[in-house]
């Protein structure tokens, strides 16, 4: 299963539309546009097919986590142990 796969198995299992995923990706920091994004659905034998590498993956999940949790709470340094 490549990157592309569990990308678009996730936007259908939870519904999200491309402009979601572009909006959970600039929550942490990543930029994509949309036409960049809808290259990575296309099938592999299309001539606009963009591979989803790991750092996309990696990103879309962190802000994944963000956008169905919330941010993480700060934690002062006596919470902390060491």
């Amino acid at each position: 299963m490549t990157n592309n796969d569990i990308l678009k198995k996730l936007r259908v299992a939870l519904k999200l539309k491309n402009t979601d995923i572009i909006d959970i990706l600039k929550l942490v920091d990543f930029r994509i546009s949309e036409s960049e994004l809808g290259a990575l659905f296309r099938k592999e034998d299309h001539p606009n097919y963009k591979e989803c590498g790991d750092q996309i993956l990696r990103n879309f999940l962190n802000g994944l986590v963000i956008h169905l949790r919330g941010p993480m709470p700060e934690q002062k340094e006596n919470d902390v142990k060491g």
